[in-house]
């Protein structure tokens, strides 16, 4: 059994001295143990779901797990978005399953926020550990029976803690 199979919350993944192709198998099949072959992944009673888009759910998903969306300026001065690899979250993909489990009740809080995304009113519900600085990012589905999982990530910006802060602040008076 890979050695990352074996890693437990809150234990990282060892993937940062794997060449790509071996990181990816590696972290592929944490995801697919704990999200893409899970028929029982649930947040509370909520079933989760890939976000929808241009490319296949799960592979969307998996992008949003392990990557980051940067700015870049090509050398004609447009400005245009891709996903890079980052480590933070990719080392704590297994993360996201021990969180839906809420094992850890005294460390997390859960809330939802009605938020202005692309110029729309959106509604995102977070799973916040403070204590090892981990969001997961959730859409609830128009029906109020399951979630989209957008994203998870470790707050690694100076930003971060302060933005989970105002939007706790901001939360709605029940969980969506």
């Amino acid at each position: 059994m890979p050695l990352n199979l074996l890693k437990k919350y809150p234990e990282l993944l060892e993937i940062g001295h794997l060449a790509e192709p071996d990181r990816n198998i590696s972290l592929k099949a944490v995801f697919k143990r704990d999200i893409e072959d899970n028929p029982d992944l649930r947040f509370r009673t909520k079933v989760i779901r890939p976000i929808k888009g241009e490319e296949p759910a799960m592979q969307l998903l998996f992008r949003h797990l392990t990557t980051e969306e940067i700015e870049e300026t090509d050398s004609d001065g447009k400005t245009y978005k891709r996903r890079i690899f980052e480590i933070h979250r990719s080392q704590r993909i297994h993360w996201v399953k021990f969180h839906f489990e809420e094992r850890l009740k005294d460390v997390i809080s859960v809330f939802s926020t009605e938020e202005r995304i692309n110029g729309r009113n959106a509604f995102r519900t977070y799973i916040y550990d403070h204590k090892q600085k981990y969001v997961i990012v959730m859409e609830p589905q128009r029906s109020g029976k399951d979630y989209y999982l957008l994203s998870a990530y470790f707050l690694n910006r100076s930003y971060g803690e302060k933005m989970m802060q105002k939007k706790m602040k901001s939360k709605l008076p029940q969980l969506l």
